[in-house]
């Protein structure tokens, strides 16, 4: 395959040049020369727009609607899963980390469904458009899945380990303090929620060293560990104790400054860009990166965001489209333990997209190629 013509993101810059891409999935080369009129397969007209390398997401659970668009409402997995493919490849997103949560909930959160999306997608994944992979979210006060997680880090199952802790309390993040929101997705009256997180929060005193045994596990088999909405900087430093490098969604701004000065990444919501601010009020990702201290957007629970979160970045001069485009492809491909993508370049996986941005603010996949495989074409006179 060859993609011509376009303005190709390469070495941190944006010019005009050829892609090649061969038959066994890798980019074979890339500039003016070298690339001739007989090289056989498909041929892409690139002109007028951008290719760029395949956006790693790796925080998506906008899956989850696909499996229950409204409370107790459940849809086949596998049938969630082709759905989310199809808008997460539409959206150039050629690398998924599906953001599956364990949690002590029962429910849509719960050991059987944290089970069964685990197995779907290892069952899946060679029919979908995406590199698709598990980031298992782990809610530590969930203490009696720690043997199972640890097999599944052991088999290598688990993409990447997030620490979440969602439990309700005085002290917790903001948005666990929605019970009756948090009890109606577990299919449990409030008081019978309550009484759970009662119960769990007598064993609170057993969750660091069950952390630490998991942090240590995933280490053993190379798994990238991210903590999840650290609120100081003393919470980030606990955990990178445990090598845990990755903060993800920090609640303050004196932890994000902490972690990045730390050489920690730190992730964020791209649908916190698009929209201008947190949806829940918390520090805006902009602002962050405009500041130094936010390294990896995701997409979160918008697929759409992380395209439409780097053209934003350059529209609003917080950071020119070279450098916005990093964000969303070769930052987060390299803390994932991905080498082979994030970057155009010779003998790296053929993930490459295509991107109309007539329209800076509302930029469309024109096409996207996924291991060297034509999965996408919103302009089909440009393939011949």
């Amino acid at each position: 395959m060859r993609i011509q013509g376009g303005r190709v993101l390469v070495d941190g810059d944006l010019v005009e040049a050829d892609v090649a891409i061969d038959s066994d999935g890798t980019i074979a080369s890339v500039g003016a020369d070298g690339i001739g009129d007989n090289v056989n397969g498909r041929l892409i007209d690139a002109r007028g727009l951008y290719v760029l390398p395949g956006i790693v997401d790796i925080h998506g659970d906008a899956f989850e609607r696909q499996l229950m668009p409204r409370p107790g409402v459940g849809f086949p997995i596998d049938v969630a899963l082709m759905e989310s493919d199809r808008q997460a490849i539409g959206n150039g997103i050629t690398t998924m980390f599906h953001g599956v949560t364990w949690s002590w909930e029962p429910g849509l959160r719960g050991a059987e469904n944290a089970r069964a999306m685990v197995g779907a997608i290892e069952e899946m994944r060679p029919r979908l458009a995406a590199d698709t992979h598990c980031h298992l979210r782990h809610e530590t006060f969930n203490l009696d899945a720690e043997a199972e997680i640890t097999d599944w880090l052991g088999e290598r199952r688990i993409g990447m380990l997030g620490f979440n802790d969602h439990m309700p309390g005085e002290n917790a993040p903001p948005r666990t303090r929605k019970i009756a929101q948090m009890a109606e997705r577990a299919g449990l009256s409030s008081e019978e929620f309550l009484a759970l997180v009662a119960r769990l929060r007598g064993r609170a005193g057993d969750v660091p060293d069950s952390i630490a045994r998991l942090a240590a596990a995933a280490n053993a088999g190379a798994v990238a560990t991210l903590s999840h909405d650290d609120m100081s900087p003393e919470q980030r430093q606990w955990f990178r104790a445990l090598d845990c490098r990755l903060a993800e969604f920090p609640t303050t701004l004196e932890t994000a400054e902490h972690a990045t000065l730390s050489g920690d990444d730190v992730v964020m919501g791209a649908p916190n860009v698009v929209r201008g601010g947190s949806h829940i009020g918390w520090i805006g990702a902009a602002d962050m990166i405009a500041r130094g201290f936010c390294t990896i957007l995701a997409s979160d629970y918008y697929y759409p965001a992380p395209l439409l979160a780097a053209f934003r970045l350059a529209a609003d001069d917080v950071a020119p489209l070279a450098k916005a485009w990093s964000f969303v492809s070769e930052r987060p491909a390299r803390a994932a333990g991905l080498p082979d993508r994030g970057v155009i370049a010779e003998g790296r996986r053929g993930d490459v997209i295509v991107v109309d941005a007539t329209d800076p603010l509302r930029p469309v996949v024109a096409a996207a190629v996924s291991n060297g495989r034509l999965v996408h074409m919103n302009e089909a006179a440009r393939l011949q």
